[in-house]
């Protein structure tokens, strides 16, 4: 009865899917949901890696600056951060550069420097960086300790051990959740319409804003969701056999099987 309804229900316009699935607007809209999506993950990784790092140092004031930075980020709702970024101009209407409480030495307006999209993807970048940072600090504390401390007793320095011995290790950990993190990426790109930024949804919107057939246009860009999400499903599948490969007794299972149960 589902798939009669889908079928034979005309107000899902099926036709109008086909008209403007691959219009330029809707094309354009994907390809800044795509762009959107790897800078912000680009930028929440790297965040993470950082504030996960700072998290476990020895020095109170940098562990608490980074156990501060990702307790606000996680704290609050992405759709209000990017609201704050949107309306930062409402704060500071100039950025300025120069010497604390000292002459600017350079000022700019806040609406020229944080464009829709720089805002975007801060809002999106900065409440990445703070989950990712939890996500990385648990891969690295699943590493064996005494490999650490067999690495410092070569003399390795502490940058050294956790680029060359430790990290490598901890992406058996990291990998699978920042596929997820990925994937949740995208489909959260869809919050940035509220900064009238032309991704694949405000794409969608500006069309049955025009023609009012706005069934149409969500199906059209909820197919291309469904669509990219399984390519980075794929992907994912592929980079978790990639970093396990050393590890025979835990094999990513296929896409394709993960529903049905493994036989003894």
């Amino acid at each position: 009865m589902l798939m009669n309804t889908l079928v034979t229900n005309r107000n899902f316009g099926w036709g109008v899917v086909a008209d403007y699935f691959f219009s330029g607007e809707i094309l354009h809209g994907l390809a800044l949901t795509l762009e959107l999506t790897v800078i912000a993950m680009i930028v929440g990784v790297a965040l993470g890696v950082l504030a996960a790092v700072l998290r476990l140092s020895g020095n109170r004031a940098v562990s608490a600056t980074a156990w501060g930075y990702i307790w606000f980020f996680r704290g609050t709702p992405v759709f209000v951060q990017l609201l704050f970024w949107g309306y930062i101009s409402a704060l500071y209407p100039r950025i300025s550069l120069g010497l604390p409480f000292g002459p600017q030495l350079i000022s700019v307006s806040t609406n020229t420097l944080i464009t829709p999209f720089a805002a975007a993807v801060l809002g999106l970048g900065l409440n990445e960086g703070a989950y990712m940072a939890e996500i990385v600090r648990a891969g690295i504390l699943s590493v064996d300790r005494g490999q650490t401390e067999a690495a410092q007793a070569l003399g390795m320095s502490r940058a050294r051990i956790l680029r060359r011995i430790v990290l490598p290790q901890a992406m058996k950990v990291i990998i699978p959740p920042i596929g997820n993190q990925t994937i949740s990426m995208l489909k959260t790109t869809s919050l940035v319409s509220v900064l009238a930024f032309p991704e694949l949804l405000y794409a969608a919107q500006l069309i049955y804003s025009a023609n009012f057939k706005t069934i149409p246009l969500l199906l059209t860009a909820s197919i291309w969701y469904l669509l990219v999400t399984s390519v980075l499903t794929v992907g994912q599948y592929y980079l978790e056999r990639r970093f396990s490969r050393s590890d025979r007794s835990v094999r990513p299972g296929r896409p394709s099987s993960r529903f049905r149960r493994s036989e003894p």
